[in-house]
């Protein structure tokens, strides 16, 4: 056996528009994985306009962090999408669960104190909605399984 077991893409009957979607949402979790890994200031300064305070060097860890677990997501998000989309619904729920939990904790639990709001906190309610229609879509059998 092999790296990886024998692609299961033949076996998918869900929407392609959901693993479409999950590409969208891998570039979506991969790019800024890399912002927050690579850039000097992890993208806490120059993206989400935020004031490091004099501890730079935690917000900057912490963001290195996050970029870390973001590439090994992503990673696994382009997996599905390439080679594995039976595993789409299952992707698809486990962005539900990472997007609303940020979107609650961003909007409801811990929102800034100074009301500024860093663009993910924007985008991840819609991009958790987005997420719930594709799924429904992608446990939905096409006719057409060609």
């Amino acid at each position: 056996m092999g790296f990886l077991p024998p692609s299961t893409n033949d076996q998918y009957r869900g929407a392609r528009s959901a693993v479409w979607v999950l590409g969208l949402f891998t570039a979506g979790t991969l790019i800024p994985g890399l912002i927050h890994s690579f850039l000097p200031d992890g993208g806490a300064v120059v993206i989400a306009r935020l004031d490091m305070g004099n501890r730079p060097q935690l917000v900057r860890g912490l963001f290195a962090w996050e970029g870390a677990t973001q590439i090994a997501l992503g990673l696994a998000m382009l997996a599905v999408v390439v080679r594995y989309r039976t595993l789409t619904p299952l992707f698809l729920a486990l962005v539900i669960v990472e997007r609303g939990l940020m979107a609650l904790q961003g909007w409801v639990l811990l929102p800034p104190a100074d009301g500024h709001h860093p663009p993910q906190h924007y985008a991840s309610p819609l991009t958790a909605a987005l997420a719930a229609i594709f799924l429904a879509l992608s446990l939905r059998e096409r006719r057409d399984p060609a």
